[in-house]
């Protein structure tokens, strides 16, 4: 059927799609949000109700929006997946979603010994403090702070970190293999800074993340804290046996 392809030979629920993507970006709509019905946007597009639904089923699939039955279809929450490691912007880039962060400190300190127990350094090393309020569709989400080796990391803090992925710096920069990290998962409330920055209120439940990250060699890379707003994030857990 014509309807199928647009005028650039794009398949039509692939465009609906697309359509759909660029308005969560643009942060037009964001999590929580109505997407529009099958039958609206079937008549928005000129295409056909099986086509439009398809198109919403695709997204479905990739986790962009998520279908209640009898009710509608809304834009799914960012989901941080166990089974795989990712920095925050690939998450994010997993959403279709463009990651930004506000550096709010950047700056090597030697007063932290539980840090510095963590990165297995003795108590008085350096070690790089980075803290990001990470932003996606232009919202708070999530934030963040990086603790790194002071000496294993020289000139660390004059890379582009608001702009790129720590991850990507790391692994181009430093030849890096990043392997696996071990995490603590909890929630916690929010204390009056962190409720501000993630535009939340005092006490409101965050989900809050330790993360030690190690090479694919076994060598202790970086301790991340992270909290996450536990309305814009969700846990996917796979499990084997």
């Amino acid at each position: 059927m014509q309807e199928q392809r647009s005028r650039n030979g794009v398949p039509a629920y692939q465009r609906i799609q697309s359509a759909i993507r660029k308005r969560i970006e643009a942060g037009q709509l964001r999590s929580g949000d109505a997407v529009a019905s099958e039958r609206d946007l079937a008549k928005l597009h000129q295409v056909s109700l099986m086509t439009a639904r398809h198109a919403l089923a695709s997204l479905e699939r990739d986790g962009i929006v998520e279908r209640r039955r009898g009710i509608g279809t809304f834009v799914s929450s960012p989901k941080i997946h166990f089974n795989k490691l990712m920095s925050y912007t690939e998450q994010m880039a997993g959403r279709s979603l463009t990651a930004n962060s506000k550096i709010l400190f950047a700056r090597v300190i030697f007063d932290e010994q539980e840090v510095a127990a963590r990165l297995a350094l003795p108590p008085t090393s350096g070690v790089i403090k980075l803290e990001r309020l990470r932003h996606a569709a232009e919202q708070p989400f999530a934030l963040e702070t990086c603790y790194l080796s002071a000496v294993a990391f020289p000139n660390l803090l004059s890379a582009p970190l608001g702009r790129e992925s720590l991850f990507k710096i790391l692994e181009r920069d430093y030849e890096l293999e990043l392997g696996y990290a071990d995490e603590e998962v909890d929630a916690t409330a929010a204390d009056p800074r962190t409720a501000e920055l993630l535009g939340v209120l005092r006490r409101d439940p965050l989900l809050r993340i330790r993360q030690l990250i190690y090479s694919s060699k076994g060598t202790t890379i970086m301790y991340v804290l992270g909290f996450y707003r536990s309305d814009r994030h969700k846990l996917m857990i796979r499990r084997f046996r």
